[in-house]
């Protein structure tokens, strides 16, 4: 009877296991390569190239598109690094889980996680305000007065629609993706034939270290591709799938950014683009298309920005806030459906304060310099689990070396320009260090392990 019983009862745990394995091969996870790299590009081709396209200009003159390569070769580099630790760690924390995985639930992966928020504050900020500048120029009025209003309305509408909950929006991303992406094709491809090859002459073109001081900026340009990581927990095969969807949208993007480049330089002097480095984009498409290109194109940074508010307010509030602050995703976390209203409106009055108190290529500045030091440290970190990864040490080590440099070459630069962009850069440190120490002190919490070895 015994024998029986046991036998019955490994009978039905094998035909668990097999239920389990069979429900496992029905459930269609949510991202494939073609979509996956949808969101990747669709996050890079973002507010980003309406804006530091203009600024980078300001730097490196006609040569900036060597600037845009060399960005891009470095996102590659830190892009496969990213990759081979979301195939291993696949979970939607992204790069506070890496932190987190490389360094332990410390003080150091803690702060570090806590300066992730600031600079996802600080990126949009810069998205907000880019939006005031286009609309304020739309409008002809362009005083600093009118940019901060429309920036600081833009972000209200936003903050009131993700309190509300509302799905719509978020509905409708797709979508908002494929117009810009197709108004920006078509302005690069048409715009491209009537490029003046005098304007790219090297003869006219700035000192070549600008060229390096500039690629800070075009680094910054391709950020968004750390959003691809965040997906592989819902991605089919990550380890195969993860790498190609990294790798594909980095070099599409790299393409588009040289040939709009092209055709913004080879339409506009460097005098034209410095002065109209804010919405450099849409006055290149005012020699060929007129007032009516430059209407387009400022309604298509409208729509970009507007696109990149909404998404990244929810990402940064619901997810990066909780985490920062929690130290752990909630237990019933599901994509699109979970709001932290405490971490909106926390956000909301951060980004209120740099729409007011800082210029744009200040805040383009700081987020740039932020996002490459936590590059650094999370693959610094993946060298303590490159065994286990797999990856390149030359790949993985490249990435580290060239973000290092360029860190160091944006900080000479900027400094120069920016008087006090090291105290900002410093007391990003130091407020992320006192608010995870203030956190561990009062609420007993740490940045926990999503994915447990």
């Amino acid at each position: 009877m015994d024998i029986l019983k046991k036998m019955a009862r490994r009978f039905a745990s094998k035909r668990k296991r097999v239920i389990e394995k069979i429900g496992e091969k029905m459930v269609k996870k949510s991202f494939g390569l073609w979509s996956a790299m949808f969101l990747g590009i669709g996050s890079m081709v973002g507010a980003g190239i309406f804006v530091l396209l203009g600024e980078s200009g300001a730097i490196a003159g006609n040569l900036v598109w060597v600037s845009f390569i060399l960005g891009g070769i470095i996102a590659l580099s830190a892009g496969y690094s990213l990759a081979k630790l979301a195939a291993i760690y696949p979970s939607r924390g992204g790069m506070v889980e890496y932190l987190v995985q490389c360094y332990g639930e410390g003080v150091f992966s803690g702060s570090v996680s806590v300066l992730f928020y600031i600079a996802s504050i600080v990126g949009i900020a810069m998205v907000t305000k880019t939006f005031g500048v286009y609309a304020a120029h739309m409008f002809g009025d362009s005083s600093t007065f009118y940019v901060n209003l429309y920036s600081i309305a833009i972000l209200l509408i936003f903050v009131f629609i993700n309190l509300a909950g509302s799905s719509l929006i978020a509905k409708s991303e797709n979508i908002i993706v494929i117009i810009k992406l197709t108004i920006i094709v078509i302005f690069a491809i048409t715009v491209f034939f009537y490029i003046k090859p005098e304007l790219l002459s090297f003869k006219d073109a700035p000192a070549t270290s600008n060229l390096f001081f500039a690629v800070s900026l075009t680094f910054f340009a391709y950020a968004g591709f750390n959003v691809i990581t965040n997906t592989a927990e819902d991605m089919d095969n990550p380890k195969v799938t993860m790498m190609k969807a990294m790798i594909y949208s980095i070099l599409f993007v790299m393409v588009l950014y040289i040939v709009v480049t092209f055709a913004v330089f080879g339409n506009l002097t460097l005098k034209e683009i410095v002065k109209a480095q804010d919405y450099a984009l849409a006055e290149a498409a005012r020699p060929v298309f007129g007032q009516i290109g430059f209407t387009i194109m400022a309604v298509a940074a409208l729509i970009s920005t507007s696109s990149s508010i909404n998404a990244n307010l929810y990402a940064t509030t619901n997810i990066t806030y909780q985490m920062a602050k929690d130290g752990d995703l909630p237990e019933l976390y599901e994509r699109g459906v979970w709001h932290s209203y405490e971490g909106l409106l926390v956000s909301a009055v951060l980004l209120i304060l740099m729409i007011l108190f800082f210029k744009l290529n200040e805040i383009a500045t700081m987020g740039s310099i932020f996002i490459l030091f936590i590059h650094v440290f999370v693959h610094t970190g993946h060298f303590l689990k490159i065994k286990k990864t797999g990856a390149s040490k030359v790949i993985v080590a490249f990435a580290i070396i060239s973000l290092s440099i360029t860190i160091v070459l944006a900080l000479i630069y900027t400094s120069k320009h920016i008087s006090n962009i090291g105290y900002y850069i410093v007391g990003g440190f130091l407020l992320s260090y006192i608010l995870e120490i203030t956190l561990r002190l009062a609420t007993k919490r740490k940045i926990l392990k999503q994915i447990k070895e």
